[in-house]
């Protein structure tokens, strides 16, 4: 069985997501899917919250001095972040109500922002 090694870079993004489902669940959304990959793009965590799909993009930057983790989250970054949510919905009959959270970790400060795109 091939096991692919993770970069210094990837285990560390690992590693922020694994943090940002913690405090996510703590808070009482209950975990579906973790990076869901389509060709149109990716979603770091899919949970839900009560009758909700939320779809979870971790950012995480070292400090805010270019912006910030939420300044990383481009208008093609969105495009993808919808793109791969409507491909994921595709395998229910009905649409369930849905929003989009981003956790932004910036020099290890956590915020957890709701409802973030329309």
């Amino acid at each position: 069985m091939w096991h692919l090694r993770l970069s210094p870079r990837q285990a560390q993004g690992r590693d922020w997501e694994q943090t940002a489902l913690l405090h996510l669940k703590r808070h009482g959304l209950v975990l579906i899917e973790e990076n869901f990959r389509c060709k149109g793009g990716e979603i770091d965590l899919v949970m839900r919250d009560g009758d909700t799909l939320v779809f979870v993009e971790v950012r995480q930057r070292a400090d805010r001095a270019h912006g910030g983790a939420l300044a990383s989250i481009t208008p093609a970054k969105i495009r993808r972040l919808v793109r791969a949510a409507e491909f994921y919905l595709l395998r229910f009959p009905v649409t369930p109500p849905c929003r989009f959270d981003v956790v932004a970790i910036d020099g290890g400060q956590l915020e957890w922002l709701q409802n973030v795109i329309d």
